[in-house]
């Protein structure tokens, strides 16, 4: 059926009523939610608890901040905890994109109320509770807000087929002209069920990615009109109503070759079906997460073929409810000889809007002849080759990790009573802890599938607002968190190392006084002999506050840590103690009761020079009060997030010539930052010598003491090295102002303790911002040279260690610039201009 006798009279009506009024160039941008501000790195919400119990007639159990924040843009929770007069929480660093969020209460019943601020626009129309905010940044320049957009406009037009009046939102191209010569190409995009036209400018960011498209000239100047076509009669209601507007008050093209139709969900369904039954009149189709009904016929190919310049499709991954459809529609399309376009499968996101997002970047910038684009699938996609097949109900046992780091999470059937349940786990960017809901099954499991995830995470189940340890772990038994690990690109030092390559772990028993048993976990390296003439170096390592002696394995991953650092050379071979030290005087533990049975167990020395101390938190502050109560007896520390309760008298000689490294470590938001920040500070007014690694971007967490330990262990009992100072063009006292985008050559000499040239070292280059004084979380210095890591060599020629830094790329600002030695780091001062 041709496009002009597919209308009806009512298409007359719908074009003689139609209104254009303009709108909001990004709705999602106006709503403002003054409970919600935010830094460089972190989103603060401090939402008032009177306000609270108003809106929800009465005080909740917990209110939370749901949002897309989870792992891969997944739908978890945040606890906002009572803090003064209002509940508080911050989440960060952010990825660049959209975020979408809602407030929710949970009742003493368990009941839940969601909501907005109260005044706060609504920023999607479809989902009336949630309010937005967008992170920018290099990844998301595509859908960045520009000046020089286009417009944003409502059409209002009579929909017979929804015997309604409705409004679709159109999209005009910079410097658009009703009346050039030449009319306008045109998309037309179609929602999903349950969706509003809107969506696609309030969650899509439609006008930023075509603004950036046409400014760019990465796709041709067109006229887009995002439309809703669910009723009785999708086709009609595209057809004789949105097609007949979109032509009566935009100055938009009737050829079919200048004609485009996409749509996501339910919308794409809509435009392959409309394909097959009106092939011609649409050039381009493209379907986002769509499907088709039934098998599709020689006789409709042939005809789709010579009407249509482009069809292509697009699919997320496992999660994406359209996967196994889209796979039927493939070898649908292969079978009946239907000429397409496969975008491969996005191996990052779901069924949502990030990935929906990028379908229409990809799709627009092939449109009306604009050239550039291939034919194939979008770099990193997957072929789609076989459908998903679940795991089958109760199959699971330990978390299911597929292929793609796609992970599912399955309850046995002992909390089918529950009213909901969730997981628990550090999924944040810096380690906090959000909670992913749960489906519950028809059999009285729950279920939830979530990713794709990469790396090491460590979780629990809370049921009704109680905590529960996963009951199918039978491995970590000290903690009440389950661990789990999923092989990718990150945290590799926290991976398995290959059977037989590891160190290995005992558990030793000890005497604690008064017939009291005690216990320590005892990391020993590979090829550990205990009858070696020489004694091995020893670490004592210690937990926090309401943890145990196995917490550092179970849920700090120090086995690993050890079996990594030492596989690939990094760590001096040593034998490391983990004691408890909970319910104890820790000086008296440690020094008659933890070091005389590791010494007669083990293989280790007891010379000062080669014991070192390090704990966390309640350790760190253990550790910091033995250092300076009881000089000479460690002479490397370790203190991760903690400081002093109160500053001792202390013999500042005899603890300076005694000790070769004391490090201090924090994280941003750690609740211990201030006490660390004040010991230091007190340290440096006593003439105490020390390290700061400067502040990590993170909570009071083992995502932040994993990542001390990485640290810290490395620079123990290691050939100690003299610093000669940075050579020209850096001057090293704090005056160099560096131009971002030079190649700036830093470099400085090294000798021994006995003043001899060192050569044969690998220094390594860090850059930290700096922030009202403070020193940020670091990341190595970048290269000039390709291919090169952030290590310093030594030039023979020169007679000095030289690294060519680039600074590309840098914003303006204080920096420091840190030449790690191993044993010692010397931090340099610099503004970047």
């Amino acid at each position: 059926m041709s496009h002009s006798s597919g209308f009806r009279m009512t298409s007359l009506v719908a074009a003689a009523a139609l209104a254009v009024s303009a709108i909001a160039a990004a709705p999602a941008a106006a709503a403002t939610d003054t409970w919600h501000s935010n830094d460089d790195v972190y989103h603060y919400f401090k939402v008032p608890q009177s306000q609270v119990s108003s809106i929800v007639g009465g005080t909740p159990a917990t209110l939370e901040l749901e949002a897309n924040i989870g792992p891969s843009g997944t739908w978890s929770a945040l606890a906002l905890d009572p803090s003064g007069s209002d509940y508080a929480a911050n989440v960060g660093p952010l990825e660049p994109g959209l975020y979408y969020y809602q407030y929710t209460a949970t009742m003493p019943d368990r009941s839940k109320v969601s909501f907005r601020q109260p005044g706060s626009p609504v920023a999607v129309t479809s989902k009336p509770n949630w309010n937005t905010f967008f992170v920018p940044g290099e990844s998301v320049a595509w859908m960045d807000d520009i000046a020089a957009g286009g417009t944003v406009e409502e059409l209002s037009y009579r929909s017979a087929a929804a015997g309604e009046n409705r409004t679709a939102v159109v999209w005009t191209p910079p410097g658009y002209d009703a009346a050039r010569a030449e009319a306008y190409p045109v998309l037309y995009l179609l929602s999903s069920k349950g969706q509003t036209a809107r969506e696609w400018v309030e969650l899509g960011r439609a006008k930023q990615i075509l603004d950036n498209l046409v400014t760019g000239r990465d796709a041709r100047p067109m006229v887009v009109v995002m439309a809703d076509a669910n009723s009785a009669d999708p086709r009609a209601e595209l057809l004789d109503a949105i097609v007949p507007a979109a032509r009566a008050g935009y100055h938009i093209s009737s050829r079919p070759r200048s004609q485009a139709l996409a749509g996501v969900g339910t919308g794409a369904e809509q435009a392959i079906s409309i394909l097959r039954d009106d092939p011609g009149v649409f050039t381009y189709v493209g379907s986002f997460a769509g499907s088709a009904a039934g098998s599709i016929t020689k006789a409709e190919a042939k005809a789709i073929n010579k009407g249509t310049e482009l069809l292509r499709t697009y699919v997320g991954n496992t999660l994406d409810p359209s996967y196994n459809d889209n796979y039927d529609l493939l070898v649908d399309l292969k079978r009946s000889g239907v000429d397409f376009e496969f975008d491969g499968v996005n191996p990052d996101d779901g069924g949502t809007w990030d990935a929906w997002r990028e379908n229409l970047r990809d799709f627009a910038a092939r449109l009306f002849g604009q050239k550039g684009a291939g034919h194939g699938a979008s770099a990193g996609h997957r072929p789609l080759t076989r459908p998903y097949k679940a795991p089958a109900a109760g199959s699971i046992t330990t978390p299911y990790v597929d292929p793609h780091g796609i992970v599912t999470f399955e309850t046995g059937v002992q909390w089918a009573g529950a009213k909901d349940v969730t997981i628990w786990g550090n999924w944040a960017p810096n380690g906090q802890w959000f909670r992913i809901p749960m489906a519950k099954q028809p059999d009285g499991r729950w279920r939830s599938t979530v990713g794709p995830l990469d790396g090491y995470y460590y979780y629990r189940y809370v049921v009704d607002g109680v905590d529960k340890k996963d009951p199918a772990d039978t491995v970590n038994t000290h903690v009440m968190e389950s661990q789990l690990f999923v092989p990718g690109k990150t945290d590799a030092m926290l991976a398995d190392v290959p059977e037989g390559r590891g160190g290995t772990v005992s558990l030793m028993t000890y005497d604690a006084g008064q017939g009291a048993e005690r216990y320590a976990y005892v990391w020993t390296p590979p090829g550990y002999e205990p009858d070696r003439q020489a004694s091995y170096p020893v670490l004592y390592l210690y937990h926090g506050g309401g943890q145990n002696y196995g917490s550092w394995l179970e849920t700090g991953r120090a086995k690993q840590i050890f079996d990594n650092l030492s596989l690939h050379g990094a760590m001096e071979p040593m034998v490391v103690v983990m004691p408890d030290q909970n319910g104890v005087d820790f000086w008296t533990d440690l020094s008659q009761h933890v070091m005389p049975t590791a010494a007669e167990k083990y293989n280790i020395s007891t010379d000062s020079d080669e014991q070192a101390l390090a704990g966390l938190s309640w350790g760190a502050i253990n550790t910091l009060g033995t250092w300076l109560n009881h000089p000479g007896e460690f002479a490397y520390i370790g203190a991760f997030s903690g400081g002093l309760l109160s500053n001792p008298t202390v013999d500042v000689q005899a603890v300076n010539e005694s000790t070769k490294l004391a490090r201090f470590y924090s994280g941003d938001v750690d609740f211990t930052y201030t006490i660390t920040q004040s010991a230091m500070q007190w340290l440096t007014s006593q003439g105490i010598h020390y390290e700061y690694a400067g502040t990590w971007v993170g909570p009071h967490g083992f995502d932040i003491w994993m990542a001390d330990l990485i640290d810290f262990v490395p620079r123990l009992f290691t050939p100690e090295y003299r610093f000669g100072g940075v050579r020209p063009p850096l001057a090293g006292d704090g005056s160099d102002v560096v131009g971002a985008g030079r190649a700036v050559p830093v470099k400085f000499t090294l000798t021994d303790v006995a003043g001899k040239t060192v050569t044969d070292a690998r220094p390594r280059l860090y850059l930290a911002k700096k922030k009202d004084g403070v020193t940020g979380a670091r990341v190595p210095a970048k290269p000039v040279q390709k291919h090169a890591d952030n290590t310093a060599r030594y030039s023979a020629g020169k007679a000095e260690y030289v690294f060519g830094w680039d600074t590309g790329g840098l914003a303006r600002g204080a920096y420091e610039l840190q030449i790690d030695l191993g044993s010692s780091v010397h931090a340099i001062a610099l503004t970047i201009d």
